[in-house]
């Protein structure tokens, strides 16, 4: 089975939602719908009219190259898992999941056998006769998604399934959802605003922003190579640090006073200003190259969380947040030298496409 949109646009009454959008799922694959967190990218919109829950404006929707497009939600065999536990309160585990096979007529014994399979692979053959109120998050996200997948629908769309759980729970359901889908068959298509879930999941990602698609591709050559400072931003979390430079005949200049030799690196790039980017992850402490930019800054925050540590350093031209495994401590206005390593920046050009990328650089664990 193949899902494809042909130019799909959505208008409602807070204005153009979706803009033209054209995309293909192909059977058995798992999709990314990724968007920049805190900025309306149109996901689940798009998810509401692959589902027939939104009817959309202008193009098509078309499930094996059949026409849908006016059909209604009853109609097109779709599960839909929200961010929210949509469980029946006053039902047990077992009867919530089983409730979309009711509905289908299918006997007590189809029923029992069918609930009784996805449970045991979601863990929670153990809380069946429970009710909702006695389970933890993690087993109520469970039962919802049990619920859509017991149904045997030809797509499964998740709207952000993970967003309220805590970190530790979504690290470790992402991975038993991704495993799952991968053996259900079905087209998944998962909206979410967190590139490491996305990286996690893996398969195809789609980054849409203010309802545009503007690149698709295999989430982990996306993420090495995104198109435009914009979906440099969308692929990373923490945010990309972005900052302006000059490239002069001999020299790379940021700010008025901040002077380097130019690397043979962007001996190619013609004369110009750049948008340059590094990922916080990226800086360094001490030097891994000899043509590595070396920085004076201070400290104006740090933040330590978990096994990390996050700086936020400046001087009087640039602004860089820093990302550090293990615990560092240091006070407001410490002086601190960083290292900008060549061959891991980005370069954006005039019209914030991407000309430039780092080298060598592995995915996140």
């Amino acid at each position: 089975m193949t899902i494809q949109l042909s130019n799909v646009s959505l208008r409602t009454d807070k204005g153009q939602v979706l803009s033209d959008i054209n995309l293909t799922f192909e059977s058995g694959s798992i999709n990314i719908l990724l968007g920049m967190r805190g900025i309306a990218s149109g996901k689940t919109s798009l998810l509401r009219v692959i589902a027939g829950l939104e009817m959309s404006h202008t193009g098509s929707v078309l499930f094996d190259k059949v026409d849908i497009t006016k059909l209604s939600v009853q109609m097109r065999n779709v599960a839909f898992v929200h961010q929210q536990f949509i469980n029946y309160t006053h039902l047990t585990v077992r009867e919530n999941i089983g409730s979309p096979l009711y509905v289908a007529k299918l006997s007590a014994t189809d029923v029992k056998s069918k609930v009784d399979a996805i449970a045991k692979q979601l863990n929670i053959d153990g809380c069946l006769e429970r009710f909702p109120s006695e389970l933890s998050g993690g087993q109520l996200q469970r039962t919802a998604l049990a619920r859509a997948l017991v149904k045997d629908a030809r797509v499964i769309l998740l709207d952000e399934p993970l967003l309220n759980l805590d970190y530790k729970l979504r690290e470790a359901l992402r991975y038993e959802i991704r495993d799952l889908l991968k053996k259900t068959g079905t087209i998944a298509v998962y909206a979410t605003n967190d590139p490491n879930e996305a990286l996690a999941l893996g398969g195809k990602v789609f980054l849409l922003d203010e309802g545009k698609l503007i690149q698709e591709g295999e989430v982990s050559n996306v993420y090495r190579e995104p198109v435009n400072i914009k979906a440099a931003r969308i692929l990373n979390d923490p945010e990309i640090n972005l900052f302006k430079g000059l490239i002069n005949e001999n020299e790379v200049v940021f700010g008025s006073e901040l002077y380097f030799p130019k690397s043979s690196r962007f001996s190619k790039l013609r004369k110009g200003q750049y948008t340059f980017g590094i990922k916080p992850s990226h800086l360094s402490l001490l030097p891994s190259h000899d043509d590595d930019f070396e920085f004076s800054m201070h400290v104006e925050l740090a933040e330590i969380s978990g096994a990390e540590t996050f700086l936020h350093i400046a001087n009087r031209h640039l602004n860089f947040l820093v990302h550090l495994p293990g615990v560092h401590a240091y006070k407001i206005d410490a002086p601190i030298k960083i290292y900008l390593p060549i061959l891991k920046m980005f370069v954006f050009d005039e019209t914030k496409h991407a000309i430039m990328f780092p080298i060598n650089v592995s995915l996140p664990a």
